[in-house]
């Protein structure tokens, strides 16, 4: 008896059905690290999927040590719910957060949970030399504390990042040029599978999308980050946009006045020439007379701020005006929900909110007083290191690889 003939595209149905329970996975892990802890029925309920399909799904993830079951004992009579959440202590991930005042490293948990962390300097070190040394701390942590593998490795540039290719194409506060971080880490960590490299501030809109806590919808927000310089990440319907050439956020050198104070970028009245910590800095140190030798941080003005100086609050302010005047362009280019801004400014919030609110709605459309909101970060970690963190996540979570 001659058997039939198998479809044509016989390998097709059974790639695409794999294709889909991937799918169905990332939806699951997602919905768990987003509402937990949550039970196998809500997550039924909530993503319309089939019961078995959840249960299935969710019974391989128990397996695999990325969820644990927890009995919810709330009811007096009858079944106490069983809820899922993520495991910790399984499953971590590797976070650099390259800067030019401090690079910071991390062994983070699958929650966003900062286990370890710790704190180096470039010294004159090449960027090859600099970023293996970075990553070799964050081995010595992860060896150091008996921990598991991990899972991967993110990490954030206050740069222009290609994204697609690991690279810092250019960061000028750090003096690189064309870095090919994905090479180093593959070359200093084989056995890592997931690597990935952001530019700070997508870095940490894309924190502030995941384990931020704010009483709005965050599907559309542009995430403002101050520091030596300034760096946005956009949030559309809460995927990070990169631009064609990766430069979509560059907002920091937006000019605000032509032929102004000089940029680290080489141009003149970028609006991070006035608004930055650096800038803050410079306008205290001219207005204090004090020596150009003198080393001041942006941390000797908030403090200064905080013990009532006068000048310091002053020029904090300031900063609060251009702030205020560079937001409003960034609601009129991109129209967000809200600006939530990261850095040392957000320490003296009650000082300089009002400035930034009300530099921004008076040259917003129309005087428009309702709509965009303007609230600091809710983390409370730096945002562009738990960034990183999320960038390895990221990858963790919304794996959909096909074998055929």
């Amino acid at each position: 008896m001659i058997s039939p003939k198998k479809p044509k595209h016989d390998h097709v149905i059974s790639a695409n059905s794999r294709v889909i329970r991937n799918i169905n996975r990332a939806v699951i892990l997602n919905f768990i690290r987003e509402r937990q802890p949550i039970s196998r029925a809500a997550i039924a309920r909530l993503t319309r999927l089939n019961k078995s399909t959840v249960s299935s799904i969710v019974s391989g993830l128990i397996k695999e040590d990325i969820l644990a079951e927890k009995v919810e004992k709330i009811a007096a009579v009858g079944r106490n719910p069983i809820n899922l959440h993520l495991k910790k202590g399984r499953n971590l991930v590797g976070a650099i957060s390259f800067d030019s005042a401090a690079t910071r490293v991390a062994v983070v948990d699958i929650d966003g949970t900062i286990i370890h962390t710790d704190k180096i300097t470039a010294n004159g070190r090449s960027p090859e030399e600099f970023v293996t040394s970075c990553v070799d701390i964050l081995i010595r942590l992860r060896t150091q504390h008996r921990l598991p593998q991990f899972k991967g490795i993110g990490v954030s540039v206050a740069g222009i990042v290609d994204s697609s290719q690991s690279r810092v194409t250019f960061a000028p506060n750090l003096g690189w040029e064309n870095v090919d971080i994905g090479a180093l880490l593959a070359n200093r960590c084989p056995d890592v599978a997931v690597t990935a490299v952001e530019n700070d501030a997508k870095a940490a809109a894309l924190a502030e999308l995941w384990f931020g806590r704010h009483n709005i919808n965050l599907s559309n927000f542009v995430f403002l980050s101050v520091g030596r310089g300034i760096g946005t990440g956009i949030v559309i319907d809460k995927r990070i946009l990169n631009g064609e050439s990766h430069l979509a956020g560059e907002f920091g050198h937006m000019v605000l006045l032509e032929g102004g104070e000089h940029c680290a970028c080489g141009n003149e009245g970028c609006w991070e020439a006035y608004a930055s910590d650096r800038a803050t800095v410079r306008r205290y140190v001219t207005a204090r007379k004090m020596a150009a030798a003198q080393e001041v941080t942006i941390d000797d003005v908030i403090a200064a701020a905080k013990g009532g100086d006068a000048l310091a609050i002053a020029e904090l302010r300031v900063s609060g005006r251009y702030l205020g005047i560079g937001i409003a362009n960034v609601i009129k280019a991109v129209d967000p929900g809200a600006i939530i801004i990261g850095g040392h400014i957000t320490r003296v919030w009650d000082m300089v909110s009002a400035e930034i609110i009300e530099a921004a709605r008076k040259r917003s459309f129309f005087g428009e007083r309702e709509g965009t909101a303007i609230l600091p970060t809710s983390l409370t970690a730096r945002p562009s290191l738990l960034g990183a963190a999320a960038l390895a996540g990221r990858k963790f979570f919304g794996d959909a690889r096909v074998t055929l």
